[in-house]
C-alpha cells in the first residue's frame, strides 16, 4: 500500500453546516454534495491567498476541473458543522492539483479526502502556462 503523502503545509479552512437540501434520502450528505463542498473550499482558499476565482478570470486564467475524486469514510448527517481543508499537492505546468479533507466539528472525526485536478486555460479555452503571480500567491 503507497504511503499517504502529508497535507501541504500551506493550506485554508471552510467551515459549513449541512443543510437539508444537502442529505439523501438516508439522512447523510449525498455524494455529489462532497464536490460542492470542495468547491467551496477551493475558492476560500483562493480568496485567502488574497485573491478571488473571478478576479484570476478577469487576469485571463480559468482553472476548469479535468478530474475530481472522493473517499468516503464516515456519513455526515444534516445540521452537521463541518471543516473542510484544501491545500495544493502538486503544479503542473499548465496544471494544478487540490487536495481536501472533510472533518468533523472537533477535528477527530475524518469524514472524507478527495482531490480536483484542474487544466490552466485562457479565456479561449486553450491551454496556458500557470502565471507566476497565482504560483506566487499560494507558495
Amino acid at each position: 500500500m503507497a504511503r499517504k503523502a502529508p497535507f501541504p503545509e500551506r493550506d485554508g479552512w471552510y467551515t459549513h453546516y449541512v443543510s437539508y437540501g444537502e442529505t439523501d434520502a438516508m439522512a447523510v450528505v449525498y455524494h455529489a454534495e462532497y464536490l460542492h463542498l470542495f468547491e467551496r473550499a477551493r475558492s476560500a482558499f483562493m480568496r485567502e491567498t488574497g485573491i478571488s476565482y473571478r478576479v484570476a478570470e478577469e487576469r485571463g486564467v480559468m482553472l476548469p476541473v479535468r478530474e475530481a475524486n472522493c473517499r468516503y469514510r464516515t456519513p455526515i448527517r444534516y445540521d452537521e458543522r463541518i471543516h473542510v481543508r484544501c491545500g495544493i499537492a502538486k503544479w503542473g505546468r499548465a496544471s494544478v492539483e487540490f487536495v481536501y479533507e472533510i472533518w468533523n466539528d472537533d477535528k477527530t472525526v475524518l469524514h472524507a479526502t478527495g482531490m480536483t485536478g484542474h487544466a490552466c486555460v485562457n479565456l479561449e479555452g486553450k491551454p496556458v502556462a500557470i502565471p507566476d503571480w497565482l504560483r506566487e500567491l499560494f507558495q
